[in-house]
């Protein structure tokens, strides 16, 4: 038979009321008093009936995270923060994966899943600012990465401009003048790859260098094949460059792998860099350089502001949150070092 909040209360000495205003956070509790019913619940290995819990206060104990590939390792590193997130604080991610399809994004935004979670973590490309405005949805949502902006909605991502600025000082500090970008998305796509366009273009210009628009690569996908096919069109330049900026880290490990099958040395002939820090490219040959986004703090920040809009625990008006980036030196561009 499982263990009650009657036998809690009988053990910590305390009424039924106290033990559930601990147990369900309902009214602040003494110190003294929250710590013997705490010892009590250690004591007698009592363990809540969270959906019960959720149920009672009209809840599902549900959220959900929506991405757009489920096959990126970037995404599926943040899931795993955010379902550890999620779990201490008594809620159940599900995974949405839009593909990238308009139409999966509008229907997940307002209408996919609505009676069934609690709030939505979403990361959308293909939408933006108004079809958010639109939404009519009234459960909480917090947007991450780039794509909507100006919407009373919390967002969280980091600074993509300020992003592929140090990617490109870093390249021009090791002496590299012709920096390619690859990963330019066509039309208003990924509004994330236009903002790193502006930023590897401000970069050129604050350098003295000149922006050449043959060293831009444009591609529909941004996965592997993609880095590898535009790689080797750059190779067939008449002046290749000396240095490439991938728009992801999947882009920069299949131009890695293009240079390879080409006969270049990296960095020698052409150093390479990414953005993500995904764990593959700490294993590529060689290991590859990359703008590492605070993965740890967007999945917890998510989850967190969520779950606080969800419970009235956060009443502030929505921000717009920029976490936080460094620059990871490994073989790509040359001597390992942070």
């Amino acid at each position: 038979m499982g263990v009650s909040l009657k036998d809690i209360a009988e053990r910590a000495g305390v009424s039924l009321a106290t033990v559930s205003n601990v147990v369900n956070g309902y009214r602040p509790v003494g110190e003294q008093t929250r710590q013997r019913v705490q010892q009590a619940i250690d004591e007698l290995g009592y363990s809540p009936n969270l959906s019960a819990r959720h149920l009672r206060r009209g809840r599902t104990g549900l959220i959900a995270l929506a991405i757009p590939e489920l096959n990126n390792p970037y995404f599926a590193e943040l899931a795993e923060i955010a379902i550890r997130e999620a779990a201490g604080l008594g809620y159940t991610l599900l995974m949405e994966n839009t593909a990238a399809d308009r139409d999966a994004e509008l229907l997940l935004l307002d209408g996919s899943r609505r009676h069934i979670i609690d709030g939505l973590i979403f990361s959308p490309v293909r939408i933006g600012r108004e079809e958010v405005l639109a939404r009519t949805a009234d459960s909480p949502l917090v947007l991450i990465g780039e794509g909507v902006y100006d919407v009373p909605h919390d967002h969280i991502a980091i600074d993509n401009v300020a992003a592929s600025h140090a990617a490109i000082q870093h390249l021009v500090a090791i002496g590299r003048r012709r920096i390619a970008f690859i990963g330019a998305a066509p039309g208003g796509d990924r509004q994330s790859a236009h903002l790193r366009m502006r930023g590897y273009r401000e970069a050129l210009e604050a350098a003295g260098l000149p922006f050449r628009p043959w060293l831009v690569a444009r591609t529909d996908e941004f996965g592997r094949l993609d880095g590898r096919r535009a790689m080797r069109d750059l190779l067939a330049l008449g002046e290749p460059p000396d240095a490439v900026f991938g728009y992801n880290d999947l882009i920069a490990i299949g131009a890695l792998r293009a240079l390879t099958e080409a006969g270049c040395r990296v960095p020698e002939d052409v150093a390479v860099i990414g953005i993500d820090d995904i764990e593959e490219g700490r294993f590529s040959t060689p290991t590859l350089t990359t703008i590492e986004p605070d993965k740890e703090e967007i999945g917890r920040l998510a989850v967190r502001r969520l779950v606080a809009r969800i419970e009235g625990t956060q009443v502030a008006a929505p921000l717009t949150v920029q976490t936080p980036f460094r620059l990871i030196r490994r073989e790509s561009t040359g001597t390992p070092g942070a």
